[in-house]
């Protein structure tokens, strides 16, 4: 096995097994044998001793030679204590207190144990309905969707995964208006992903531009009438704005739902791509395409993958059965419906190598075929599994019954994002294009390093014509698309996300979806410049194509709502100190503060003048108070750009005292402000003493230089990893750091 630098750092903070001292005491092998042993147990009964054995052994291999690899949960835990295998859930919520409080005891479970929840709130009366038994009004589905939010914030899990959801909202809800705006404010409902459960009566009525139906979710009556068209709009306003929210399409969901008898799906996972039954969980894994290609990189060995979706089929089935879950309605329901979700990751990979275009015809037919060729070979794994250990539970209830097709499994496939997966196995993510050719990675003691995409550098190497130079000249242009220094053939296969069209970006989700059970995980990357109307297209053709659901994001976009500061509720303040611009290079200080309630890093970065400009800050795994830190760092950032003297805002911060460091001792600093206000007043005094552009750390605790970044790497507060600092991607419906292996989505 040979495993990239990254990968082997991303596997030592997040996989491997620690001792009670923290200390990583496991390798990488060690981790596939681990989980290779304990899947290939499910398997007693069934089979014979040396079967099992063989089992183990191609587990083992396809995962060392990462061909496959199951969830993270499933690296993390399996053979491990914990023991929690799933990477998704969905808890239903009825219209009462019990009910939501429950949801939300048995959320904070799950994610303690390592997963992602996905909720519809559309059972939840609106805002101001009567509510009988108490005489009162009710507060409506977005104020329990806060106490959600709140409780996920207060959630740790051990620094491995956190906690996410994904809240849904039917279209016909009376309250969907306040739903679709209510993430405008970056800094509101944090920790959910949204996405409006689209009909297909709400669709022809925006089509046709007429008005629909809002439904108390209580008296199941109409209780007004909306234009569709305004409605559609005000989504497609809110995507622009910051991506949010997506859309899933609800009747299209249940049309595929293969136990109708069950009960209707009214949810998915956090990333959008697995619509759950309530108390279902899934198992994901996927196959790595680029592994996959035959020797001389022209075309799939079918049957090497062939092969190798049978042994996937057979470990995602037997996760069902050794996981241990966290509720026993989710281990009753999971095991009733034995659904696996199998998927691929490595396919712009595979498309660089083969020298095919991503947006390119033949690109979408070569997708259509081979998740075609996957989905039904899984078909026939799970079938074969039917015949060993018998059909699922809830097969009478399934349309597979009426098909008369005997079959171990509900659904077998689902396109995942990998984002951690995909570090480990060192290729693209899912079925997304490459975010870029070329990385610049800001390491210690003002050193760099540049990464770059192995198949790109390899086609550089064969024409002569790769020098590290050129490749820091890549990272710091995005794309080769309008660079002179490559021949047209390489810039039209080394295509970047944003290089293709969204028209693309749908068409290829739109070809993987036609041969997957379940949902396709896939992000539509636009330009900064992209209006409305190119966000209005995107979900319309997403429809008009078949897709389950759409996810996108316009670049900068979650960046833009620091530069409004100055707009309230529409309207614009008057203000004396317009601030000045943000500037395209900065010097900067990072320093590590022990607080009340965990670690903050506080960042202090300066023009090129010794001007303080901006302050912002992270809390580490354990805590602080991020929205409440964030909002301090963003005004201060404003209030200095604005001239405001830097001993006035040290003097407003300096001495602000947190409860929670009252009671402990060694704490260097009183509250999250005061380390906000102690760093300002340093860095003013070192700017005001420096002799030379070379900065020396200024006390006994370790301070990092960020000298002269580019924007591209300390560019505004949500495009950086609250981990390692470094610029996170927008792919596979989340947000995710291709160094540390941070997801927003756990």
């Amino acid at each position: 096995m040979k495993l990239s630098d990254n990968a082997i750092k991303v596997l030592e903070r997040r996989y491997l097994a620690r001792n009670e001292a923290g200390e990583v005491v496991e390798t990488p092998d060690e981790l596939f044998k681990r989980v290779a042993h304990a899947i290939a147990l499910a398997d007693d009964g069934f089979l014979s001793e040396d079967e099992i054995k063989a089992s183990e052994n191609d587990f083992y291999n396809m995962m060392i030679n990462l061909e496959f690899l199951p969830n993270s949960p499933t690296l993390m835990n399996a053979g491990r204590p914990l023991g929690q295998l799933s990477a998704c859930f969905v808890l239903p919520i009825e219209d009462s207190m019990e009910s939501i409080f429950e949801t939300i005891k048995n959320a904070a479970l799950i994610h303690k144990s390592g997963g992602g929840t996905g909720f519809s709130f559309s059972r939840i009366r609106s805002t101001g309905a009567t509510v009988k038994t108490t005489g009162g009004v009710a507060s409506g589905p977005i104020s329990f969707m806060k106490v959600f939010n709140a409780a996920t914030e207060a959630v740790k899990q051990g620094g491995t995964r956190r906690g996410a959801n994904m809240g849904i909202l039917r279209v016909d809800h009376p309250d969907i208006l306040a739903f679709i705006s209510c993430k405008q404010d970056n800094v509101e409902i944090t920790n959910f992903n949204i996405s409006v459960g689209v009909t297909e009566k709400f669709m022809q009525a925006v089509e046709s531009g007429e008005d629909y139906d809002l439904i108390d979710p209580y008296t199941k009556k109409v209780v007004t009438r909306l234009n569709a068209e305004k409605v559609f709009n005000a989504i497609v306003e809110n995507a622009w704005n910051n991506g949010e929210p997506g859309i899933i399409f609800l009747d299209r969901i249940n049309k595929e739902n293969t136990v109708p008898g069950v009960g209707e799906i009214e949810s998915t996972n956090p990333c959008g791509e697995q619509p759950l039954l309530p108390y279902e969980s899934c198992n994901l894994g996927s196959i790595n395409l680029f592994t996959m290609l035959n020797q001389e990189k022209t075309d799939f060995d079918y049957e090497k993958l062939k092969k190798t979706v049978m042994k996937a089929v057979h470990f995602l089935d037997n996760v069902i059965d050794v996981n241990k879950y966290p509720h026993k309605m989710i281990d009753q329901m999971t095991k009733a419906t034995r659904k696996i979700g199998l998927g691929v990751m490595g396919w712009a990979d595979a498309l660089y190598a083969m020298k095919i275009p991503y947006s390119s015809q033949e690109a979408a037919e070569l997708g259509r075929k081979i998740m075609r060729f996957i989905n039904n070979e899984s078909k026939k794994a799970s079938i074969n599994l039917a015949e060993l250990k018998g059909v699922f539970p809830y097969y009478d209830k399934s349309v597979f019954k009426e098909q008369q097709i005997r079959i171990r499994n509900a659904t077998t496939t689902t396109i995942a994002p990998t984002g951690t997966l995909s570090i480990i196995a060192d290729v693209s993510s899912g079925i997304e294009p490459v975010f870029a050719l070329s990385y610049i990675r800001n390491v210690m003691d003002n050193d760099q390093l540049v990464e770059v995409n192995s198949i790109f550098k390899q086609a550089l190497e064969d024409s002569g014509d790769y020098s590290e130079e050129l490749m820091r000249k890549v990272a710091e242009e995005g794309t080769i698309s309008h660079m002179k220094d490559f021949d047209q053939s390489i810039k039209d296969v080394f295509v970047t996300a944003h290089d293709i069209s969204p028209e693309w970006h749908i068409k290829m989700q739109a070809v993987f979806q036609e041969s997957t059970d379940n949902a396709v995980s896939k992000t539509v990357n636009l330009k900064k410049e992209a209006t409305t109307e190119d966000v209005k297209d995107v979900f319309l053709q997403a429809y008009s194509l078949g897709c389950k659901g759409v996810t996108l994001y316009r670049d900068g976009s979650r960046d833009s709502q620091v530069l409004n500061i100055g707009k309230v509720n529409g309207k614009t303040t008057s203000s004396d100190h317009n601030p000045r611009p943000r500037p395209e290079v900065t010097t900067g200080f990072t320093q590590k503060y022990k607080i009340g309630c965990g670690n903050l890093y506080v960042t202090v970065n300066s023009d090129e003048n010794g001007n303080i400009c901006e302050v912002f800050t992270n809390t580490g795994r354990a805590g602080g108070c991020p929205s409440q830190s964030e909002a301090t760092s963003r005004l201060v950032s404003i209030a200095l750009r604005s001239g405001v003297p830097t001993k006035e805002i040290v003097d407003q911060l300096k001495g602000i005292r947190c409860p929670s460091t009252i009671r402990q001792k060694d704490l260097k600093v009183l509250s999250c402000p005061d380390a906000i206000g102690r760093l300002i007043e340093k860095v003013e005094k070192m700017n005001g003493e420096k002799e030379s552009k070379e900065f020396k750390a200024f006390d006994n605790e370790k301070a990092v230089e960020v000298k002269k970044a580019p924007v591209a790497v300390v560019d505004k507060f949500t495009r950086l990893c609250p981990e390692c600092h470094q610029e996170m991607e927008h792919e596979g419906g989340c947000v995710m750091c291709r160094y540390c292996g941070y997801s927003k989505c756990g």
